[in-house]
């Protein structure tokens, strides 16, 4: 059981904003260290085929200028394998990833990629640099996971939240159980267990209430709300919320 809840903090869309017109404002960095300052675990930037947010400089600069675990997302491309092993990030999770999409749109086909996969982990893992797969709240993907050799899995949430706001609460429920299931399973195998996509103050809240939870990784959601009210604000809010499901839990007797 895992007691403690860590707060990664993804600033890309920091980067969207400022590619909407180009130059240098505003700065990724800047708001990472913002983050960091306002008590973020750790900082994740996704490195995009097409670098329609974060680019190149800006994960060398994370790299070199902020104090918390950079967590480099990436596809599982040699491209970026090579870039990964430039920088040597503290970790690195493999997501998949369309051009076409606007955002991560589900967990990596680890079951129909585990050969593609392996030697991209095995390089990773050699390099002392940290693998998550980004991966779908299945039995068998975490039992992919296992059999790749990955430490970590990021369990996708945007299903379950999307379904919240949905007009039927069973089938939120039937995802937040495929969660639970799935935390549980990948906890009793070895992983450690991080989630992520389309949280908000709420949402964490819910998950934070999974004891086999060790990290929420979010983004847009706490970007749009540094908006209104900082970075400091909406950190200290987000992890208020994660400590009130974290409170909720119990050790058995």
């Amino acid at each position: 059981m895992t007691s403690s809840l860590r707060l990664g903090v993804n600033i890309d869309h920091v980067a969207t904003v400022r590619n909407a017109r180009g130059g240098r404002h505003p700065d990724p960095v800047r708001a990472a260290q913002a983050a960091v300052a306002a008590g973020a675990d750790g900082i994740t930037a996704h490195l995009r085929e097409d670098r329609r947010h974060i680019r190149d400089d800006d994960i060398a600069r994370l790299r070199s200028e902020i104090s918390a675990p950079l967590n480099l997302e990436m596809a599982a491309t040699s491209e970026m394998l090579r870039i990964a092993l430039q920088t040597a990030p503290h970790a690195v999770c493999l997501v998949p990833e369309k051009r076409e999409e606007r955002t991560t749109e589900g967990g990596l086909d680890v079951v129909g990629q585990i050969e593609q996969l392996r030697p991209i982990i095995g390089e990773l893992s050699a390099a002392h640099i940290r693998v998550s797969l980004f991966i779908e709240p299945s039995e068998a993907a975490i039992h992919a996971a296992v059999s790749l050799g990955a430490p970590v899995v990021e369990l996708h949430t945007g299903t379950w939240c999307e379904a919240i706001g949905g007009i039927s609460g069973a089938r939120a429920a039937d995802e937040f159980e495929r969660l639970k299931t799935a935390s549980r399973l990948g906890r009793e195998l070895g992983l450690e267990i991080h989630a992520g996509h389309g949280l908000d103050y709420v949402t964490a809240e819910a998950i934070s209430a999974l004891p086999e939870i060790a990290e929420l990784n979010i983004g847009h959601f706490l970007i749009g709300e540094a908006i209104f009210g900082g970075m400091d604000a909406a950190i200290k809010r987000m992890q208020a919320a994660m400590q009130l499901g974290r409170d909720l839990v119990r050790e058995p007797a």
